[in-house]
């Protein structure tokens, strides 16, 4: 029977962090019993450099149960890098490795066809896919939305509709381990590794306790992050931008010549400062996107590691 290790990233999930290991548990207990895994199967809880009390929480709890590990980051190095760490770590003793977040949102009920698909069917890669976003307020819905439609815009591969949840084999892990950039974006990784895959679709559930780690601010940044990671389309986009605003620029000084000819003066400084304006701000939003790219060339050749780990709990 195959290993798996279920791989769940925390930051600051004491409120959830309880509920989520007992569902978690009783549902592996359960599966090693039907004889879908092996007893050497373990729950993985990466603590991302929490500042609540986690970490101790995960020590309690692999204490009292065997089928809990933990691993402790040594400082806060975002999700992405948290989940990798995790993948990286659980690829030295497992089979197949199933990532998911800690606020039960994700479907555990479905981790029976992730393994159907990879056990009998030969998939390495299973995502789990939202049937639907009924759950989601109309904001999200539509932000969501956008950010699968921009991304498939701009010519990078993502499975509509999944976030993290997802299953991989040990040789898929294994691929991801040479993808070697600093700048995470999993979602575009994993499907540009290759191999069988499949999708299973289940309904998201409302988030059990705590508060969501990606507000607004967050959510805009791993998308510029999927962007710049994995496309340079708007630095195309800015080439032909500057075409546009030349040629606009052009029609504006006619229309001033115009305007001076019939001596309205006043119309033709208006117009005139109104497209210095606009191309001002034009610019300094180009300037940002190149500075993006620019960014993320800094932080590649540095070749920091994208993780430390300080404790790691494992029987």
């Amino acid at each position: 029977m195959s290993v798996l290790y279920i791989v769940v990233p925390c930051y600051n999930e004491q409120e959830v962090l309880g509920e989520t290991n007992r569902r978690l548990t009783e549902k592996l207990s359960y599966m090693i019993a039907d004889g879908l895994c092996s007893e050497k199967s373990r729950i993985l809880y990466v603590d991302d450099g929490s500042k609540d009390a986690t970490w101790p929480l995960i020590g309690k709890l692999h204490r009292e149960n065997e089928l809990v590990c933990g691993l402790k980051l040594a400082h806060n190095r975002g999700h992405q890098n948290a989940l990798y760490a995790g993948l990286m770590t659980a690829r030295n003793f497992a089979d197949c490795v199933v990532s998911m977040d800690a606020d039960l949102q994700d479907d555990i009920d479905v981790l029976d066809k992730f393994m159907d698909k990879f056990t009998n069917e030969g998939c390495d890669i299973v995502y789990g896919v939202r049937s639907s976003r009924d759950t989601d307020t109309f904001f999200k819905k539509t932000t969501a939305q956008g950010f699968y439609k921009m991304m498939k815009l701009l010519g990078v591969e993502t499975v509509y509709n999944h976030a993290d949840y997802r299953l991989m084999s040990k040789r898929a892990v294994d691929a991801l381990a040479q993808y070697d950039e600093v700048n995470l974006f999993l979602r575009g990784i994993v499907p540009d590794i290759g191999f069988k895959s499949d999708c299973v679709y289940y309904e998201r559930h409302e988030r059990f306790a705590g508060e969501s780690k990606y507000p607004l601010k967050k959510m805009l940044s791993f998308a510029m992050q999927g962007v710049t990671s994995f496309s340079v389309k708007p630095l195309t986009m800015i080439t032909a931008l500057g075409v546009i605003i030349a040629v606009l620029s052009c029609i504006g000084l006619f229309a001033s010549a115009v305007t001076a000819f019939f001596n309205l003066s006043a119309a033709s400084v208006m117009l005139i400062l109104a497209t210095v304006w606009l191309a001002c701000a034009v610019l300094m939003i180009c300037m940002g996107v190149v500075g993006e790219y620019i960014g993320k060339i800094y932080s590649e050749v540095k070749h920091r590691p994208k993780f430390i780990p300080e404790s790691f709990l494992k029987r």
